[in-house]
């Protein structure tokens, strides 16, 4: 293993390569997998699920990631809420979300797409992308269904994209910006046709707890206390623990631990720092103290993780 990992894992572009992608490729020659290095665009990358690796995470990107699921299911994961892709699903995480993906079925196709807040600068404002198209921010529904005819329309829109990054033509970097911008146009008329942009609370307590979850994400590493999070969101630490128990079957406090054990994890799977290392950067104690922390969330030791994900 080359070097030694010593970060939290938040992965940039080149650094994500290695770990989402197989050795042997993408066989379809879609996208970045079959492109020479010469001709990489930077802050954007594009692939087809042929050649994804069938267990991703926990993990963080600093960059924006979508992807469309064209057929098969998988299992995915974003801070503490659970989602199932089924065929015609759109799914999106924003930078510094912690993330997984994994039971990735055999029929499983689609595409997907990564790229940096920095990427449509010249066609968006700074810090209007997540404003303009809501499924790329905090408040918004990170996974949806589309019609048969918006998943064609965006392949058509991935498509074009494939053919700009295998030409040598003039333009070819802003090409593909106009072409993401209109992909996120035409899942952005998705998403307002099914209101997901004007979603309500829905079943008493479930806006509460999906508030709860998104602080959660945002803050566990340093707000450990379900009072830090009852008094953010302007309730009793009693009520949160009991509306959140009574929508999840799981306390408050199991949330917040349920994500710090998803960091260690991380810090176990994708760093080279020892288990003492990753106790203390995680506020514990003493190792022993992680160790019972890390059994009882995971089944196992850190050691038997670290050792059976190596």
């Amino acid at each position: 293993m080359p070097g030694r990992r010593n970060d939290i894992p938040k992965y940039d572009l080149q650094q994500f390569r290695t770990v989402h992608r197989m050795k042997a490729g993408d066989a379809l020659g879609f996208g970045y997998n079959a492109l020479p290095a010469d001709q990489y665009i930077p802050g954007f990358e594009l692939y087809s699920s042929s050649g994804l690796v069938r267990s991703i995470g926990p993990m963080r990107s600093a960059f924006y990631r979508i992807s469309f699921t064209v057929t098969g299911t998988l299992d995915m994961q974003i801070g503490l809420e659970h989602y199932r892709h089924q065929p015609l699903t759109v799914a999106c995480t924003y930078p510094n979300q912690i993330f997984s993906k994994n039971n990735i079925s055999a029929d499983a196709f689609g595409y997907y797409l990564l790229f940096t807040t920095s990427f449509l600068d010249e066609v968006l404002s700074s810090g209007r992308l997540p404003v303009e198209f809501p499924f790329l921010s905090i408040t918004g529904v990170p996974l949806f269904q589309l019609y048969a005819e918006e998943m064609g329309a965006c392949v058509e829109w991935l498509k074009r994209m494939d053919i700009e990054l295998h030409s040598v033509r003039p333009a070819r970097d802003r090409a593909i910006q106009l072409y993401l911008y209109l992909l996120l146009l035409e899942i952005g008329r998705s998403y307002e046709r099914q209101g997901l942009d004007g979603v309500t609370e829905g079943p008493a307590g479930h806006g509460l707890v999906s508030r709860f979850h998104k602080l959660v994400g945002e803050h566990y590493l340093s707000r450990r206390q379900v009072s830090d999070y009852a008094q953010m969101l302007s309730v009793s630490p009693n009520h949160l623990n009991k509306v959140v128990k009574e929508v999840t079957g799981k306390t408050a406090s199991d949330s917040i631990r349920e994500l710090l054990g998803q960091e260690a994890r991380s810090l176990l799977r994708y760093t080279d720092k020892t288990i003492s290392e990753i106790a203390y950067q995680l506020d514990f104690s003493d190792p022993a103290s992680f160790n019972r922390f890390f059994k009882a969330e995971s089944g196992e030791t850190p050691l038997a993780y670290r050792n059976r994900h190596r």
